[in-house]
């Protein structure tokens, strides 16, 4: 078992209890029945939680949108599980998607995880949506820094030259502008 899977089953264990269902999820080597409670309507969210991880884990592609779902949850370490399920499934899908939640302006609060895939991803998608996403965020006041500092790291992460201007802007904030010198440290001449 590693880390990201104890790490889930011991949240899950304190939202769901000891229950039979729980156990059986857990247990269970089947992909059907783990898609399965995907699909049925009945289940709860931490069921659904752990068979989209266990199928992502091992590649299955059923538990794509579960996953996206789940990386653009309210809680934090749902949203850990999901990132982690998604860069092991490799999905093709999961760039743009990823991108999407990064930048959508009216799901900012829940971004932070977006913006650390699209980072470990190193996707075509994962600069423009960095910088996009930073550029809308550089005002002082902005309560979302930390979204903003996730950007800034994961540019200079990337080492793209592209994402120069949006971190020179960076520079200014107090709260980013360490970490944008950083970063544009990182980037190649030019």
């Amino acid at each position: 078992m590693d880390e990201e899977f104890r790490s889930l089953t011991d949240r899950i264990v304190g939202e769901a209890g000891e229950s039979e269902a729980l156990r059986l999820l857990l247990a269970t080597e089947d992909h059907e029945e783990l898609a399965q409670v995907l699909v049925e309507r009945e289940h709860p969210l931490w069921a659904r939680e752990i068979a989209a991880f266990r199928l992502g884990c091992r590649g299955d592609r059923r538990a794509f949108e579960a996953l996206v779902l789940l990386l653009n949850h309210r809680d934090p370490e749902r949203c850990v599980s999901a990132a982690h399920a998604l860069r092991l499934l490799g999905d093709p899908r999961t760039p743009r998607a990823a991108a999407a939640l990064a930048t959508n302006s009216m799901r900012t609060a829940y971004a932070l995880h977006p913006v650390r895939l699209l980072t470990a991803l190193r996707a075509p998608e994962s600069v423009p949506a960095l910088v996009s996403t930073l550029h809308r965020l550089l005002n002082p006041d902005e309560p979302h820094w930390r979204v903003a500092l996730a950007c800034v790291e994961g540019l200079g992460d990337l080492e793209d030259g592209r994402a120069r201007p949006v971190l020179e802007a960076a520079l200014p904030h107090p709260r980013l502008g360490t970490a944008a010198a950083a970063a544009l440290s990182r980037l190649p001449a030019g």
